[in-house]
């Protein structure tokens, strides 16, 4: 794929993903006026937008290998079940703060509601600190022919700070969009991103040189100290 497929590809792939977002939120809403929504849906998609510009700049190869994403492109048939229900849960996360504005079942205050915005991009901002660092970065359970272990940025404190990064981002979700009963599907998703990471050690210990003496060196997974 020429890099100029990789970016059209890659902005097709970002249009839809906001398209699909905006649905979700505001027709379980039942209305648009639902500023909160529009806030989140702005965040999301300047900051997914930022990260792509980024990577068509200085790793159009980082850029190709996120661009097969989901349950279709893993190659084990556990990733590909884990992706099914990863993506079920990040569904439901993002879609049920409409119905809990339509019914108005929760009310989360202004203050925690920003808060909640900051921590939705300081998720993303760990991320793209991830993608900075290691190119190999692949949206599915792989590795390349002269990858080497990253060990550097934030692997030297967590084994998977992408995934870090990613449930900071989830957790603000409910509270971004005015819902603390959105916060049901956030120990789901956690559990199977869990998982989903135990079996990626397990696969990077077998197939990556020097894997398992890096996870002796660094021995959190996704929070210093706890685990």
């Amino acid at each position: 794929m020429t890099p100029a497929a990789v970016k059209g590809k890659a902005f097709l792939g970002l249009l839809n993903l906001i398209v699909v977002l905006a649905l979700l939120i505001f027709l379980s809403a039942g209305t648009l006026n639902f500023w909160q929504g529009w806030v989140y849906l702005f965040l999301f998609g300047l900051c997914c937008l930022l990260v792509t510009l980024y990577l068509m700049k200085r790793d159009i190869e980082l850029l190709k290998r996120r661009l097969n994403a989901g349950p279709v492109g893993e190659k084990s048939s556990v990733q590909k079940i884990i992706q099914v229900f990863a993506s079920l849960f990040f569904l439901s996360i993002i879609s049920f703060p409409g119905l809990d504005q339509r019914w108005d079942w929760s009310q989360v205050p202004l203050y925690l509601t920003l808060f909640a915005d900051l921590c939705v991009v300081l998720g993303f901002y760990v991320v793209f600190l991830v993608f900075k660092e290691n190119t190999y970065t692949s949206a599915v359970i792989e590795t390349s022919e002269a990858q080497t272990v990253t060990s550097t940025g934030p692997y030297a404190r967590l084994r998977h700070p992408m995934y870090a990064g990613a449930l900071l981002m989830l957790l603000a979700t409910p509270l971004a969009m005015d819902s603390y009963w959105g916060l049901l599907f956030f120990p789901p998703i956690c559990i199977v991103i869990i998982v989903r990471l135990l079996d990626e050690e397990k696969f990077l210990s077998l197939h990556l040189q020097g894997y398992t003496e890096y996870c002796k060196k660094v021995p959190y997974r996704l929070m210093p100290v706890l685990w």
